[in-house]
C-alpha cells in the first residue's frame, strides 16, 4: 500500500511539474509592430507604423511615416487599453491631440476610428 501511495504521489508531482514548463505564457496582444491605414482625412489616405512596447506595466511608442522615413516620428502621449480597444494619443500639429479609437476584429487586425476617419491596423510579422 505504500508503494502505492508513493508511486501515486511521485505521478501527481511529475504530471504538476510537467505542466507548469510546458504551459505557455500568457500573450501581450497589443504590444508588438501595427501598420494603421487611416483612410479618406484631407491629406489623403495615411500610413502610420508604429512598434508598441510594453514599459512597467504602460504600452508606449511612437508613431513613423513609411514611405518617407526622414519625417519626424511622432511620440505617442498616452495608450489605454479596456479589453479588446486600444486608445492611442499623439499629437497632431493640424489638430493638437487625437486618439486613433481601435477594437480587436481577429489576431492581426483592428478596426476604428481617427477623428471621423475610419482606421484599420495590421500586425506587421
Amino acid at each position: 500500500m505504500k508503494k502505492l501511495t508513493l508511486f501515486l504521489f511521485m505521478m501527481l508531482v511529475t504530471t504538476l511539474g510537467y505542466a507548469q514548463t510546458t504551459s505557455t505564457p500568457p500573450t501581450d496582444f497589443f504590444a508588438g509592430k501595427w501598420e494603421i491605414s487611416v483612410a479618406g482625412t484631407p491629406m489623403g489616405d495615411v500610413k502610420l507604423v508604429t512598434d508598441l512596447v510594453r514599459k512597467n506595466s504602460v504600452l508606449t511608442g511612437e508613431l513613423s511615416d513609411p514611405a518617407d522615413t526622414t519625417k519626424q516620428k511622432r511620440p505617442i502621449t498616452k495608450v489605454e487599453e479596456k479589453g479588446d480597444k486600444l486608445i492611442i494619443y499623439f499629437e497632431s500639429s493640424q489638430a493638437g491631440e487625437l486618439a486613433i479609437d481601435l477594437n480587436k476584429v481577429d489576431e492581426n487586425m483592428l478596426k476604428g476610428t481617427v477623428y471621423n476617419f475610419e482606421a484599420i491596423a495590421k500586425r506587421i510579422k
